[in-house]
C-alpha cells in the first residue's frame, strides 16, 4: 500500500503565539498598576466597591492567566532553549524558571489579602501589601524584561528553524 503524499503547507507564522505571550505581558503590567492604585485606594476608603472589584480582578488575572501565561512558557517556549547548545541563553532561562517560583511564592502571600479586600473584610494588612507589592511588581518588570529582550527572540528564532526544517522536510517528501 502506497501512502498517499500529503500536500506542503506554509508553515504556521511565529508571531502568533509570542503575540499572544507578549499581550500577556502588557496586561501583567497594567495589573501591577492596577495594585499600586488599590493599595492608596484601599488607604484612604477601605474595601469599598471599587476595592472589591478591583481585588477581585486581580485575584482571577493572577491566579487564572498570569499562571497559565507561566505554564505555557515553561513548556512551550523554554525547552528548546534549555536544550540548544548556547549555555548563557539556557542560564537566563533557568533564570526565568526560578522566578516564576518566586513569583508564585509572593503570589501566595499576597493572594490572602487581596481576598479579604475582595470580600469587603477589614483583616488585610495594607503594610504588608505596601511592603510586599515592590518586591512581587520588581522582580514581575525584570522578569518580563528578559523575557522580551533576550529569550523571546531567541525562541522566535528557534521556533522559525524548527518550522523552515519541517518545510523543507515536507517538500522533500
Amino acid at each position: 500500500m502506497t501512502r498517499k503524499s500529503r500536500p506542503v503547507r506554509p508553515p504556521v507564522p511565529v508571531a502568533a503565539g509570542f503575540k499572544s505571550l507578549d499581550k500577556t505581558h502588557q496586561e501583567i503590567m497594567a495589573r501591577l498598576d492596577d495594585f499600586g492604585r488599590l493599595l492608596e485606594h484601599v488607604d484612604e476608603y477601605g474595601p469599598d466597591d471599587k476595592a472589591r472589584a478591583i481585588a477581585t480582578d486581580l485575584l482571577a488575572y493572577f491566579t487564572g492567566h498570569a499562571k497559565e501565561h507561566h505554564a505555557n512558557e515553561e513548556a512551550v517556549v523554554f525547552p528548546p532553549l534549555l536544550q540548544g547548545p548556547d549555555e548563557e541563553l539556557a542560564a537566563h532561562v533557568r533564570r526565568l524558571q526560578q522566578d516564576h517560583g518566586w513569583l508564585e511564592e509572593d503570589w501566595l502571600e499576597l493572594a490572602p489579602q487581596l481576598e479579604a479586600i475582595s470580600r469587603g473584610f477589614n483583616w488585610y494588612d495594607l503594610d504588608m501589601l505596601r511592603q510586599a507589592l515592590p518586591i512581587f511588581s520588581d522582580l514581575y518588570r525584570d522578569h518580563i524584561a528578559l523575557e522580551e529582550g533576550v529569550v523571546y527572540p531567541a525562541a522566535k528564532r528557534a521556533h522559525q528553524a524548527l518550522a523552515k526544517g519541517k518545510a523543507a522536510r515536507g517538500a522533500g517528501a
